[in-house]
């Protein structure tokens, strides 16, 4: 496995994109409830609204978009992983998380309690991993 970024692709930033249905309630779970910052949100723009937010280290986005009815099912396999730094972060995440009237839902996958994650759902279903580690940096990525 590669240690750095291939020098050939240069990249200033990556932003994955995935549909919701449930616009608005997407909005404040990761922005209000979670807290992450809001780059860029338009409404009705070609039929799309849409929301970009900032994850950690500024050059990776996240956007939510709305068009039309054709929404995915919720699937476990569905995730945002958060590799927090330690179980103290997990904690406060958690807590904040908590405070804001949101509950830790059962992983579908044991490995992630296994090893100290605890897992929340967003509006539509998807599975919001909150794990104590980051890899290369706290894990190798071989446990």
């Amino acid at each position: 496995m590669s240690e750095s970024w291939p020098s050939h692709l240069d990249v200033g930033a990556v932003r994955f994109a995935r549909p919701t249905a449930k616009f608005d309630d997407v909005v404040t779970f990761y922005g209000d409830d979670l807290g992450l910052s809001v780059l860029a949100e338009w409404r009705d723009h070609d039929g799309y609204d849409g929301v970009v937010f900032g994850l950690p280290g500024a050059p990776v986005h996240m956007e939510l978009l709305r068009h039309g009815d054709h929404i995915p099912e919720p699937n476990p396999e569905n995730q945002l992983v958060l590799y927090l730094r330690g179980p103290e972060a997990v904690e406060t995440a958690t807590r904040r998380l908590t405070e804001r009237g949101h509950s830790p839902v059962p992983a579908a996958n044991p490995y992630w309690p296994e090893h100290g994650a605890v897992l929340f759902e967003d509006p539509d279903g998807w599975q919001v991993v909150l794990a104590p580690w980051v890899f290369e940096e706290t894990r190798t990525g071989t446990d």
